[in-house]
């Protein structure tokens, strides 16, 4: 012990032009930076979780809000809430006696035991992984869908973006789309928040009666049932969106648990 601080002594006592001292001090100093940081984060990681979640909650209540009489519907049902399930994406099936609140998407896809590679060629959403399960929140009534919610995710132009995707009971066209987290360009690419852009895809056509997905930003004026206006001066960021939603409707994402519903119901 005497030696180290021997040590720490002769350290401290070079001058302070000194390039060893210089370079040591500096070594230090980003230690403790780091071990500060990095025990804030670990600190503050449950709050933030918690801000997502609530965030989310907020968002997707404002959602069903825009619905037409969805908050009647969900009254006569006797329900405040959605449903939530997880789902088995390879398989399209319900994940039995699964505990939804304690499953952590963003982790699960980091986890390479819990995810999968997604192929180049396929990955049109830029996630390049996908988690095993996902989950899905549901309004249903005696086994009948009303409405189906699927959590979204896919690159825009400088961030990931995340959304709830809502479907009608034909599970064909959307009901609602609303972004959850972006952190795109102020005023170009965030635009893809505004309520005014976000209700364009409200009656949208997704899937075709063949089962083609035919949703589509365009630029300009949409013309047809699955298209929705482009924003001007956010292209990346507009495709973005319309290419997470193509991803996650087809086989790689939510594509074989909506044809089991289509076949089988709930």
């Amino acid at each position: 012990m005497s030696d180290r601080l021997s040590l720490w002594q002769h350290f401290l006592a070079r001058p302070n032009d000194d390039r060893s001292k210089i370079f040591g001090v500096a070594v230090l100093v980003a230690l403790v930076c780091a071990i500060i940081v990095s025990l804030t984060s670990i600190s503050l990681k449950p709050l933030q979780d918690a801000n997502f979640a609530a965030l989310r909650a907020a968002r997707m209540a404002a959602m069903l809000d825009t619905l037409p009489g969805m908050r009647d519907v969900m009254e006569e049902a006797g329900i405040d809430t959605l449903d939530s399930r997880l789902v088995d994406l390879t398989t399209g099936t319900f994940v039995e006696d699964a505990d939804v609140a304690a499953f952590d998407p963003r982790a699960a896809k980091s986890d390479p035991a819990q995810s999968v590679a997604i192929l180049p060629e396929k990955d049109i959403a830029g996630l390049r992984r996908r988690a095993n399960l996902a989950p899905v929140f549901l309004l249903e009534r005696q086994g009948e869908v009303l409405l189906l919610v699927l959590p979204v995710s896919g690159a825009g132009y400088q961030s990931t973006l995340h959304a709830m995707l809502a479907l009608d009971p034909d599970l064909r066209t959307i009901a609602a789309l609303t972004i959850t987290e972006q952190g795109e360009t102020p005023g170009l690419g965030a635009r893809i928040e505004d309520p005014s852009w976000q209700a364009l895809w409200a009656g949208k056509e997704a899937v075709d009666e063949a089962g083609n997905i035919v949703v589509t930003v365009v630029r300009g004026q949409a013309t047809t049932p699955f298209e929705i206006d482009g924003i001007t001066g956010a292209t990346i960021t507009s495709n973005g969106v319309a290419n997470m939603v193509r991803f996650w409707l087809g086989d790689d994402g939510f594509g074989p648990f909506l044809k089991r519903l289509r076949q089988e119901g709930l």
